[in-house]
């Protein structure tokens, strides 16, 4: 199931067909088995709860559908575009996949990173120029995971096509990558972003304390317009650069009242 396209090379579309279903089926199929565990029942059950407010608002659906459209067709044109070149069924040597992996999740969150301190927010330079844009999505300053779609469509298919060029790139430089390490971390890249909105209330201790880590840290991120926290897979690019937040601002920031992720108000 593939063609082959002068210059540009072999057109695996079905390969990208498949890896495209097993990537946004996986989640929804898996869903249910989660849920089973109570703890993420419970989360589950709270976040469906806030989403349920937020969608009393006349304006919330609306841009919740214009950002899924927008998101939708982005994707569309990363698995047509981009993906037939660059993944192969071939086999690869066990280390091959888990580095992949890394390597695409760890590049792919640098320039988020980049694009969200200084293209979204005052990354310390002055004000970005896409910051009306992302105004919108922080309108909901301790969002739940619903809200993670809740944003200006512009944002949605940038947030995607940063994605897609990212994994383009590193294809053409590293090699076509399998189509395991393109369906995992095209999940990861969703579920991520997914998560860090969570509203979660659950022990402490492992698994829990580090998911609900990554949640407050992003509700931090939230609660002002000011705050850091900018990456989006792991926030070691905020300790690397210094915008590294827990409440009490970074940079020009730490001059703010202090809040912490436990304390936020919900707009």
């Amino acid at each position: 199931m593939s063609l082959s396209i002068p210059v540009l090379g072999t057109y695996h579309w079905g390969l990208s067909l498949l890896t495209m279903l097993v990537a946004l089926a996986t989640p929804f199929l898996v869903a249910p088995l989660v849920k089973r565990i109570p703890a993420f029942r419970e989360i589950s059950q709270l976040n469906a709860a806030t989403a349920e407010q937020r969608q009393k608002r006349s304006f919330y659906m609306p841009v919740q559908n214009r950002s899924k459209l927008w998101g939708l067709a982005t994707y569309l044109v990363f698995f047509i575009a981009v993906i037939p070149f660059i993944v192969t069924a071939d086999a690869q040597p066990w280390w091959q996949i888990p580095r992949d992996i890394f390597v695409i999740l760890m590049v792919y969150d640098f320039f988020y990173y980049l694009t969200h301190r200084f293209a979204f927010h005052d990354g310390g330079f002055g004000p970005g120029p896409l910051m009306w844009v992302h105004a919108i999505h922080h309108q909901n300053r301790n969002p739940c995971r619903m809200d993670s779609n809740y944003l200006h469509p512009l944002e949605t298919s940038i947030g995607v096509a940063l994605y897609g060029v990212t994994v383009g790139v590193l294809g053409w430089l590293m090699g076509d990558f399998h189509i395991v390490t393109l369906i995992i971390t095209t999940i990861a890249f969703s579920e991520i972003n997914l998560h860090n909105h969570d509203l979660m209330e659950t022990p402490d201790r492992f698994p829990y304390r580090y998911l609900r880590y990554m949640s407050r840290m992003h509700h931090v991120h939230h609660s002002r317009f000011t705050t850091g926290n900018f990456a989006t897979i792991t926030l070691f690019y905020d300790w690397l650069f210094g915008t590294y937040d827990t409440g009490n601002g970074w940079g020009r920031g730490k001059t703010d009242t202090p809040e912490t992720a436990v304390s936020v108000v919900e707009a």
